[in-house]
């Protein structure tokens, strides 16, 4: 077990001890992969599907039967860049000391002009690829699914905000992958993304060329007490509690979204000393400690916003949630200039990913974020 000073993780994926739950889902996942089905995992961001794929991938019976890749397309705006991730993945993942896993790696990813240099310390192999050197994607990723094909067991691919091929300058670049992925046979895929609508649409449309291509699977938030139990049990390891209803409070607050929770419980953690209890007092504060340590980034990004833009978005976060934002009530009450100005800001919120959609309306994606601008409206 892998020991941390605060075990409320925020960050990467620690071990199984500081992952709570998900024992359904993450048996499912291991179902479909074991039977050859590759899966669409659609959830919001921040609820914990990265999570659960780590969690799945790091599972004794899957590591030992498989070789796993994790590939994160948020920041990619290319089909090189995915190719340049996906490459480097490999490379990470499939490598060996030997100079024939080498040789094999530079002969059949033959369309890439890598530049390797040797570890000064260690004396391994590290290789670098440049946005310019990948002269042929499509030939590339021919190769590297070649690669993955060939390997000696076979090969768990998890690609993650996968939503984001939809928005390369490329042209089709969707049927390009599904034509190549349908052929693959040792090569099993999880695609996992935060904006359902253009998941919902890639996968369950009969026009889009990933249609019925494999398993869909949503998320859910945690059970309430399946999470006061797990941070109940996290406190106890280092000889501390905390109260029920902080904790309830917690999940109500942040309506059992995994990484705001995640977040507060890592700050009342860290405020509560060794024999002592946690309790409804420490909660304001943590609050206020969790959202001035965001201040800044908030700053920034109100400082580029236009005028427009932070009207709508503080109405938003003054209501909450908002079913109808161009109704002529909703306009009025937060003086907007009119509801196709608001129109218009909103697509400009949920394409920077500031303003989400669900099903009780719109709502600001941040929870955070939503407290410290009614703080300062």
């Amino acid at each position: 077990m892998v020991t941390i000073k605060n075990p409320f993780v925020v960050g990467s994926y620690i071990s199984p001890e500081y992952f709570c739950g998900r024992k359904h889902e993450t048996q499912l996942l291991v179902k479909h992969v074991e039977n050859g089905r590759n899966v669409a995992m659609i959830a919001p961001r921040r609820l914990g599907k990265t999570g659960l794929i780590w969690h799945f991938l790091q599972l004794p019976e899957i590591k030992s039967q498989y070789y796993t890749l994790f590939v994160d397309l948020y920041s990619t705006s290319s089909l090189p860049e995915m190719v340049r991730s996906l490459a480097m993945e490999v490379y990470r993942n499939l490598q060996s000391n030997t100079e024939r896993w080498w040789e094999r790696f530079a002969t059949v990813i033959s369309s890439l002009n890598m530049n390797i240099a040797a570890d000064p310390i260690t004396g391994t192999p590290s290789l670098s690829i440049g946005l310019g050197q990948i002269k042929s994607p499509e030939v590339t990723l021919d190769q590297i699914f070649k690669y993955l094909e060939t390997a000696d067991r076979p090969c768990i691919v998890a690609i993650d905000e996968f939503q984001q091929i939809a928005n390369y300058k490329e042209k089709n670049v969707e049927a390009m992958l599904r034509t190549r992925i349908q052929q693959c046979s040792n090569t099993h895929f999880i695609y996992s993304g935060s904006k359902r609508h253009m998941m919902v649409q890639m996968f369950n449309s009969p026009s889009r060329p990933f249609y019925q291509s494999c398993i869909n699977m949503s998320l859910d938030t945690l059970p309430v007490e399946e999470y006061i139990s797990f941070a109940q049990r996290m406190f106890e390891t280092q000889d501390k509690k905390v109260k029920r209803e902080v904790v309830e409070k917690v999940y109500s607050d942040f309506e059992g979204v995994t990484w705001y929770m995640q977040m507060m419980m890592n700050e009342l953690f860290a405020m509560t000393g060794r024999g002592e209890t946690c309790n409804m007092d420490y909660y304001q504060i943590a609050l206020e400690n969790v959202v001035f340590s965001q201040k800044q980034i908030y700053d920034e990004i109100f400082s580029v916003m236009p005028h427009k833009q932070k009207m709508l978005l503080e109405a938003i976060a003054r209501e909450g949630k908002v079913l109808q934002v161009t109704s002529g009530a909703f306009v009025r009450k937060h003086s907007l200039l009119s509801a196709s100005s608001v129109q218009s800001s909103l697509k400009g919120l949920l394409e920077k990913d500031i303003v989400t959609q669900t099903d009780g309306g719109y709502q600001l994606y941040d929870y955070f974020m939503a407290y410290y601008l009614n703080k300062r409206c």
